[in-house]
């Protein structure tokens, strides 16, 4: 079984195009981890006006890609995009889930 989530994130002014060259590069290693840890769709989307970006998961139940935070793979890459997204302490990117409150299967 599947399950939905949901959350947002941002990046600092001005670095639309530097995530993007670095997502669209993103590393082999980090998709076989998010696929072993369940994940089997995940989107990003951006809002230009607020800089925010909107990401989408499928997980199979039970499982999350927030549950990768003690991954030395996972460190490294936020890590990588600590200069370019709000950050907490730890690097990791400061994230709000988001609640659903309408689907259309």
């Amino acid at each position: 079984m599947k399950n939905r989530i949901a959350f947002k994130m941002k990046l600092k002014e001005g670095q639309k195009d530097t995530y993007f060259k670095r997502h669209n590069a993103i590393w082999p290693e980090l998709k076989v981890l998010l696929k072993q840890a369940g994940v089997s769709e995940y989107s990003i989307f951006f809002d230009e006006e607020t800089n925010t970006l909107f990401a989408f998961q499928k997980v199979e139940w039970g499982f999350s890609s927030q549950d990768l935070s003690e991954s030395p793979v996972v460190k490294k890459w936020w890590d990588y995009m600590k200069d370019i997204m709000e950050v907490n302490k730890d690097n990791s990117p400061v994230s709000k889930p988001l609640k659903e409150v309408f689907y259309l299967e």
